[in-house]
């Protein structure tokens, strides 16, 4: 189990990102690719990802295992600003740092340590560590171009082309924890996480692979929902770093269009939904949906009945402009960035 115990000044500084986090949601995709579970929700995803992989992933199969421990600098602070931010502070890490936590990785390798627990090289030497490890070590930062290429490539192929999706989940998420911030403050929202995150004030206890304890001693923590991230939450595991726990978000994935002739079946079917939305009333409902209303408050806010509104979310959800969250009783409704802009006339953000 971890723990993460709060101040005062914690719970003062608790925020939710801004953002889906484009590394985080890499690295944790690459769990997913190699997992055969939850084949329901990325069955599909993982037959559109392997098809349209054409490059080597030998160097991230060797930095992020199947369990255990992945090293940090894999996942900067940083990348909750975007993805090139992310790249440029991952360009950027001091070679020091980077040997360490590749010696972690050796260690864990050779322990067989679940993910989080704090390995060490103690008993044992750089010798020890596996052959490619120990070359990738000894070469230092000069192998962070081959890095950076993989994962470039492999972001190409398995994330990108879902991104407008993931970003719809996160949104929703961050609606749902935003309205339970605003109903009682930072104890709800640490209340409303999903399941496998309980709050006992003033520690919050997770599901984890092994027993550890975390103090944030007033510098608060960034809560990252995260689409890829599946049954326990994720944290970095150098302590003095910025503390950040990264969640499963509530999703359910959608399949992307490869391109070309294949694309043109979900693109015909978008645009007969789409032409559903034309009329008044369904412009209304968009409208009032604002920054996330639930089938209540939008028959309220659009004038229409409970039914008609609930219909109308129905219609523009299978159209990819609305995502709808369970929220306590009821559900919560919020704009996807296609919804967005739709509103505005421009193109959907990147």
């Amino acid at each position: 189990m971890l723990r993460i115990h709060f101040t005062g000044v914690d719970l003062a500084r608790v925020r939710m990102a801004g953002r889906p986090d484009a590394l985080w949601e890499t690295i944790l995709s690459f769990h997913r690719l190699r997992d055969r579970r939850d084949a329901r929700l990325f069955g599909e995803w993982r037959t559109e990802t392997r098809s349209r992989l054409n490059s080597e992933t030998r160097v991230l199969g060797m930095l992020i295992p199947g369990r255990g421990y992945f090293p940090d600098f894999l996942t900067p602070v940083e990348g909750q600003y975007g993805w090139d931010v992310g790249l440029d502070a991952l360009r950027g890490i001091r070679p020091e740092r980077m040997r360490h936590e590749l010696a972690l990785l050796g260690a864990g390798a050779r322990l067989g340590a679940a993910f989080g627990m704090p390995a060490t090289t103690s008993g044992g030497t750089d010798a020890a560590l596996p052959r490619r490890l120990r070359e990738f070590m000894d070469a230092g930062t000069k192998q962070l171009p081959k890095l950076l290429g993989e994962l470039r490539a492999y972001h190409r192929s398995a994330v990108e082309p879902y991104w407008t999706h993931i970003q719809a989940q996160i949104e929703a998420e961050r609606a749902a924890r935003g309205r339970a911030l605003l109903d009682g403050g930072a104890d709800e929202l640490l209340a409303s996480l999903p399941p496998m995150l309980r709050w006992r004030a003033p520690v919050l206890e997770c599901d984890y692979p092994v027993d550890r304890d975390v103090r944030l001693r007033g510098r608060g923590l960034l809560l990252q929902p995260s689409f890829f991230c599946r049954r326990t939450a994720v944290t970095l595991h150098d302590p003095e770093l910025p503390p950040v726990l990264v969640y499963p978000a509530a999703a359910q994935l959608v399949s992307a269009p490869a391109g070309g002739e294949s694309a043109r079946p979900a693109e015909d079917q978008r645009v007969r939904t789409l032409g559903k939305l034309v009329g008044h009333t369904r412009s209304v409902v968009l409208r009032a949906i604002g920054d996330g209303a639930t089938t209540s408050e939008l028959a309220r806010r659009a004038g229409v009945s409970l039914a008609s509104a609930s219909q109308h979310a129905c219609v523009m959800r299978e159209a990819g402009l609305v995502t709808t969250l369970r929220h306590g009783n009821a559900v919560l409704h919020t704009v996807t960035p296609l919804g967005a802009a739709l509103l505005k006339g421009g193109a959907v953000a990147s």
